[in-house]
């Protein structure tokens, strides 16, 4: 990604995260994918997150949208179906993600919810979202609203994710972009570049760590008490 694609940053305080400063000893780019809550054809949540997107290219960050277009409801289909598949298996290979819903009637679309729903907190001997960074964007229609984000972090926070601090709300998103689709300079612009940011620094730290941050001692009783029953069952 070069600089010059993002005309809005201001390249005198635009600054790459510092991997050395943050004790990044992984040599592989970080790894975010990003999901958006609407499937319209000018969807403004899905233009916010490819703004993300190109900030966090530039960033060095390596970055996959999941398009949920054709993603079944769940108990529509089983988990073997190929747009579930494809989710879960973006969902395994991040680090950490981005959720970006509009608001609608006052919450997350159906759309965005939908997508969760299909990320199981456990998978065999995989937790999928547990330990791995989170930023949540919300776009409205109207004035600025935080219910979605809200939403998300709660959300966040069950699936077991990093979610970090920041967050960014976009109102009025339709007077925000412009006609190539692309943001226009804003508060909201730069409020965007402080949450990508601080989502690349946030998975630089804890991406070497997050197994052993989120290693829980309930859980570890647990999988002792499920191991003592397998050795010791009297019959296979």
């Amino acid at each position: 990604m070069n600089p010059s694609d993002l005309p809005n940053l201001d390249a005198n305080c635009f600054k790459q995260p510092d991997r050395d400063l943050l004790g990044d000893s992984l040599l592989h780019p970080p790894r975010i994918l990003i999901l958006y809550g609407s499937l319209r054809a000018r969807s403004f949540s899905r233009l916010a997150a490819e703004e993300a997107g190109r900030l966090l290219t530039l960033m060095g960050a390596e970055v996959r949208f999941f398009n949920p277009e054709g993603l079944p409801l769940v108990d529509e289909a089983n988990e073997q179906h190929p747009k579930v598949q494809e989710l879960r298996e973006f969902a395994d290979w991040s680090e950490g993600q981005v959720w970006s819903s509009p608001e609608r009637h006052g919450a997350m679309t159906g759309v965005m919810k939908t997508q969760i729903d299909w990320l199981p907190l456990t998978g065999g001997a995989k937790r999928p979202t547990q330990g791995k960074t989170l930023a949540v964007m919300q776009v409205c229609g109207g004035s600025q609203s935080f219910n979605v984000v809200n939403q998300l972090r709660v959300l966040g926070r069950w699936m077991r994710m990093i979610t970090i601090p920041n967050q960014s709300s976009i109102a009025k998103a339709f007077m925000e972009f412009d006609e190539n689709n692309r943001m226009k300079p804003s508060p909201y612009y730069n409020r965007l570049v402080d949450v990508m940011e601080e989502l690349m620094k946030f998975t630089l730290l804890t991406r070497g760590h997050a197994q052993y941050l989120v290693d829980r001692y309930s859980e570890r009783v647990e999988s002792a008490e499920e191991l003592s029953k397998r050795v010791n069952q009297r019959s296979i």
